[in-house]
């Protein structure tokens, strides 16, 4: 009997070691990513979540080992669509929603490409399927942070990249909004997107394909079922673990705090 194709990775790391400039962020680990899988990466402040979405969308050089994307093909890191955590925007920014949106385009068009029936579609469909379509012609910076966060989830959609990383897409949404963006993610699998996203959530985490558990390095990467036991979670999260009907995280206090705050415990 032949053995079972293995699904092709999205992303595989070996040895993996991230730095920001003298401050290491991740000493080292392995994981992998299959395509077309939904993969979640958890771990307390200072983990190491960030910087490893950053090196994966190639905005953070590898400092050791290796880090393969999409099989590294030419001009992979295109393909690859990083939507951030939504922060304050700057007043010097005035932008419509639809135009944020269509940003997500550029990538793919340039900047001097008109953007088309089908590109202004594209955009549209994005718009509808995260909640943000009423609000197409609102500016930017009248919005609440929950709204910039699926503009901005929007923007991830409506480029089409085979790979899509959301760093904390969840937070700061309500109950209505959240079931929104877990649809758009099951969608985006069921098209064979990989989807990779960093979350506080350990129940959430929990229904993904793979979890990958940080602590300044990779604790445990696979099933869910198998990374996030107890041993696991209480060497990642020591003393800020507490068990009450199935798991619940004490994590810092002010990890709600700007990404620039929050980022693996380092300020650049």
């Amino acid at each position: 009997m032949s053995e079972p194709i293995r699904p092709t990775a999205a992303v595989t790391a070996r040895d993996l070691v991230l730095s920001h400039d003298d401050h290491v962020a991740l000493a080292g680990g392995s994981l992998e990513v299959p395509e077309g899988a939904v993969a979640a990466v958890v771990g307390p402040n200072g983990s190491g979540k960030s910087s490893l979405l950053d090196a994966v969308a190639g905005l953070l050089p590898v400092r050791g080992g290796s880090l393969r994307v999409l099989g590294d093909e030419p001009g992979h890191r295109g393909a690859v669509a990083y939507v951030l955590q939504a922060t304050e925007v700057p007043e010097h920014l005035p932008m419509t929603v639809r135009e944020v949106v269509t940003m997500g385009r550029y990538p793919s068009l340039g900047l001097l490409r008109p953007l088309g029936r089908a590109g202004r579609d594209r955009v549209d469909a994005a718009m509808a399927r995260t909640g943000v379509a009423d609000l197409a012609d609102r500016q930017l910076l009248e919005l609440s942070g929950g709204q910039r966060q699926r503009v901005l989830v929007a923007q991830g959609l409506v480029t089409g990249a085979p790979l899509l990383l959301l760093d904390e897409p969840m937070t700061g949404l309500d109950v209505v909004s959240r079931a929104g963006i877990e649809q758009v993610v099951a969608e985006e699998q069921s098209v064979g997107r990989t989807v990779v996203y960093t979350t506080h959530d350990l129940a959430e985490a929990a229904t993904a394909d793979v979890v990958v558990l940080l602590a300044g390095r990779v604790v445990a990467a696979g099933p869910p079922a198998e990374v996030l036991t107890e041993e696991h979670l209480s060497e990642a999260y020591r003393g800020r673990l507490v068990t009450a009907g199935g798991f619940a995280v004490l994590d810092d206090p002010h990890h709600h705090g700007s990404r620039r705050d929050r980022h693996d415990g380092h300020t650049h």
